[in-house]
């Protein structure tokens, strides 16, 4: 079975809420905006952040490489939402070259 087949099969048990938040996904991913995600210069080296937060997407990142599942990223961060570490995974996607570059060079500090 391709990947699209496996989509298509599991769209047709999907309620309408469940595929709108697949085509925000999807729209996301295509766009390359990931809302919910902002570079500050002058804010942590101009890092990208989740908003209202001092938290780099490349510290929750380390903490998924280091075997962190979401619900315990969350537990940690009390502030953060399910809908912000979506928002942080695929900005990861979409920006890979950019976050292993920031966690190359804070694991150098």
């Amino acid at each position: 079975m391709t990947a699209l087949q496996q989509v298509q099969e599991l769209l047709s048990v999907m309620t309408k809420g469940e595929k709108a938040q697949v085509l925000q996904w999807l729209a996301q991913d295509l766009s390359g905006t990931i809302p919910g995600i902002e570079s500050t210069p002058g804010v942590l080296g101009g890092d990208a952040c989740i908003v209202r937060t001092r938290i780099p997407v490349w510290l929750l990142v380390v903490a998924r490489q280091q075997g962190e599942n979401d619900a315990r990223i969350l537990r940690s961060f009390p502030t953060l939402t399910a809908e912000d570490l979506t928002n942080a995974w695929t900005y990861y996607r979409n920006n890979r070259n950019e976050i292993d570059q920031q966690i190359s060079e804070n694991e150098a500090e």
